[in-house]
């Protein structure tokens, strides 16, 4: 097999989800539509938070972060993969895989580490109330916030230098939606055995304890929402947690597919489906989750949209 050493002048062709369908125009436009379901969501919810001075709260913080991460998640991938379709060119540059491969894994990984402090949040909020403005005070919250991006950037950021210092084969075919780890290595001209023993580990010890801090924190808040004498504050303690706990479970099953499970068990009809659900499904979806089910961001929402209207001219 000839090699060839990656520089910046080379580059690879993404073969994606959209070249393998059967109805690949239909599968485009579906794409092309939750695109925008997940600008416009995200955007609103972001827009919400932002103006309105109710939500200026912890947990709509926490939640702002969130969907500004599934905003950015989703366009570092999405309009590349419509484009390049439209346009009948795959191909993206050894620079531009290395920036989305980086760019994907900082947001994959703050995500993931937010999710557990939106659960620690959660697990304040509802079994330590009297104490909630104290432990949850802004210098926290933001501190969480400043922990979930540079950690996940320093990742991000040793895993794209080591992943991208590899010589690469001529036939640079990424059957993938995106630059990732695992279909990269799969082109790689060196023996890579090692380095994807240590994704493998590096990604259960990134990914398992914060799902651990995030079933612990629900376990006991369970426990004191089933203690709660009143009904209307079991209720909306309920639909606070379920919201949360769809998100993660969409997030972590992913991630635990791509980085979990070992290579031998990957093909790249599933990868390429599973990829989809993290990069553009699951970031349309998460601000509907949390919205509709919560009564203070529809009628923030309601009040924003009331006054733009109202300040529109006729």
């Amino acid at each position: 097999m000839e090699h060839r050493n990656s520089t910046l002048g080379s580059g690879f062709t993404l073969m994606g989800i959209l070249n393998d369908s059967g109805y690949p125009e239909l599968l485009c436009a579906m794409i092309s539509v939750l695109y925008v379901l997940a600008m416009t969501s995200n955007g609103l919810l972001l827009l919400v938070i932002t103006v309105d001075a109710r939500l200026h709260v912890p947990m709509y913080l926490l939640l702002g972060q969130l969907s500004l991460m599934d905003l950015l998640f989703t366009s570092v991938v999405t309009p590349k993969a419509i484009v390049d379709f439209m346009l009948s060119d795959n191909t993206i540059s050894f620079g531009g895989c290395a920036l989305q491969m980086f760019l994907a894994l900082t947001l994959g990984g703050a995500e993931d580490l937010l999710l557990a402090f939106m659960a620690y949040d959660r697990y304040v909020a509802i079994c330590h109330p009297l104490n909630y403005m104290v432990l949850m005070r802004p210098r926290v919250c933001w501190l969480m916030v400043a922990i979930s991006w540079v950690l996940a950037s320093l990742s991000a950021l040793v895993y794209t230098v080591y992943t991208m210092h590899y010589p690469f084969c001529k036939a640079r075919e990424i059957r993938h939606l995106l630059c990732e780890i695992p279909p990269l290595l799969k082109l790689a001209c060196a023996e890579t055995t090692s380095y994807e023993l240590m994704v493998y580990v590096m990604g259960v010890t990134f990914l398992m304890p914060p799902l651990s801090a995030i079933l612990a924190s629900y376990t006991l808040i369970l426990y004191t929402v089933l203690r709660m004498p009143s009904n209307e504050g079991r209720q909306k303690a309920l639909v606070t947690c379920s919201s949360h706990l769809t998100v993660v479970g969409m997030f972590y099953g992913a991630a635990t597919f791509m980085y979990v499970l070992p290579s031998s068990l990957h093909s790249p009809k599933q990868d390429n489906i599973i990829s989809v659900f993290y990069t553009i499904v699951t970031p349309a979806l998460n601000p509907l989750i949390y919205s509709l089910r919560n009564k203070e961001v529809m009628g923030a929402l309601r009040r924003v949209l009331g006054e733009y209207l109202l300040w529109t001219p006729s």
